[in-house]
């Protein structure tokens, strides 16, 4: 029997019970109301208080049970999980209709057990964003203890392949001697989310300017559904559209103006990613601005002022938290995009400022350096959690420069 199997029989024995707590422990307290007793919560309380006292030990049972296992000091075969959370969900739910009793404050019972669902599931986002840093990071360790921090930062070589050559011995050959210079990827990366911010920002934003303050209700109720329709698109069909369409025009254009470009550019996957990221801004910069109350508008109306100057003076400048939000929203879409940079602008680390030649980004090398066939604790290997923490750090930095400008912004155009 599949583990499928014993799933389905453990949802199939609990969802009646449940169903069935709900209803007894209801109709208990109407029993009890009904022979002049005055309950301290209305009905569903208390039945909502018997599914509790049902749900609460299989539950604890079967975490408890994946806690053992995980940690490898007891495995409980699954057939005598099952039995053992259906026992349990059916004493619990004996022990919750016994403890139904007119004054029994079921409504503060379950208003505290919810109020801890919450507060654990607050727990675990926290939990689970401190697992990812510290797993990152210890491997990251590893690899800074092979390469050494300075040579990682400062490093404008990338070329880690040669690094199963020291491996075996043969680091004397020519090209043996593996390089671990970031520079030349974050520098793609940066390269390649600019160009894609130079595309998504005017275009969302003004797109999102005249659905919130020049369209019609009828032309914004169709404009803005088919603008988030390229929200939707998978990544790797933006990599086709890229590879296949954008990239022989960037190099048509080029040509035609006395350049050079390669077929494997950086331009093309920063359009292409530009116009992904649209309506990321788009939206959020609608959504913010059209929250702005609308005596705002009607003041400075008031005041004389054409609405062109309303928006540029009044409305941008009330809603520039909101736009900062949908800006960095955009920029961590557009570090963390892999399918389309591959496709577009191949996997060649390049430390140039000419957008027409060929580059690549840190989630690229990540994915390259992670699906190798060295081992997990090669340099190469290890290259990828190196990247992934440097990564980490530049978004959090972004996040703490958005935090004090959005901060500064509310204290000056608090509403």
């Amino acid at each position: 029997m599949t583990t499928g199997y014993y799933v389905l029989l453990f949802l199939g024995g609990v969802l009646p019970l449940a169903i069935m707590a709900y209803l007894l422990g209801q109709r208990r307290a109407l029993a009890q109301e009904a022979e002049g007793s005055k309950l301290h919560s209305q009905p569903n309380f208390y039945g909502w208080y018997a599914f509790v006292w049902m749900i609460l030990p299989p539950i604890v049972l079967s975490v408890l049970c994946s806690l053992l296992h995980v940690f490898h000091l007891l495995t409980v075969p699954a057939p005598m999980l099952v039995v053992a959370c259906l026992a349990v969900a059916a004493g619990g739910l004996i022990a919750g209709l016994r403890t139904i009793q007119p004054g029994l404050r079921a409504r503060n019972r379950v208003e505290d057990v919810i109020r801890w669902l919450l507060f654990t599931a607050a727990v675990i986002s926290i939990m689970t964003t401190i697992g990812i840093v510290l797993s990152i990071l210890f491997e990251a360790i590893r690899f800074y203890k092979m390469v050494g921090v300075w040579e990682f930062i400062t490093g404008t070589q990338w070329a880690p392949d040669a690094a199963f050559l020291a491996g075996a011995g043969r680091t004397g050959e020519e090209g043996a001697q593996a390089a671990f210079g970031s520079v030349p990827i974050f520098a793609g990366t940066f390269m390649i989310t600019f160009i894609a911010m130079c595309v998504a920002v005017p275009v969302g934003l003004f797109s999102a300017i005249y659905m919130s303050e020049y369209a019609s209700p009828k032309v914004r109720g169709m404009a803005k559904p088919v603008l988030e329709i390229l929200a939707g698109i998978p990544t790797v069909v933006y990599g086709f559209f890229a590879a296949i369409t954008v990239s022989p025009l960037v190099v048509r254009a080029a040509e035609a103006a006395g350049l050079e470009a390669d077929y494997t550019n950086a331009l093309s996957p920063g359009l292409v990613m530009g116009v992904m990221i649209i309506p990321f801004i788009s939206s959020l910069s609608d959504d913010v601005i059209n929250s702005l109350p609308h005596s705002m508008r009607e003041g400075s109306y008031a005041l004389g002022t054409t609405q062109s100057e309303t928006i540029k003076k009044v409305l941008l400048p009330a809603a520039m938290p909101g736009i900062v939000s949908a800006f960095l929203l955009g920029v961590s879409r557009a570090l963390g995009e892999t399918m389309i940079v591959v496709m577009a602008a191949g996997l060649r680390p390049n430390l140039t400022w000419n957008p027409l030649e060929g580059m690549t980004t840190v989630t690229v090398r990540i994915v390259d350096a992670l699906t190798g066939d060295l081992a997990f604790d090669s340099a190469e290997t290890l290259s990828a959690f190196g990247l992934g923490l440097a990564l980490l750090l530049v978004t959090l930095t972004l996040n703490l420069i958005s935090t004090i400008v959005i901060r500064r912004f509310k204290q000056q155009y608090e509403l």
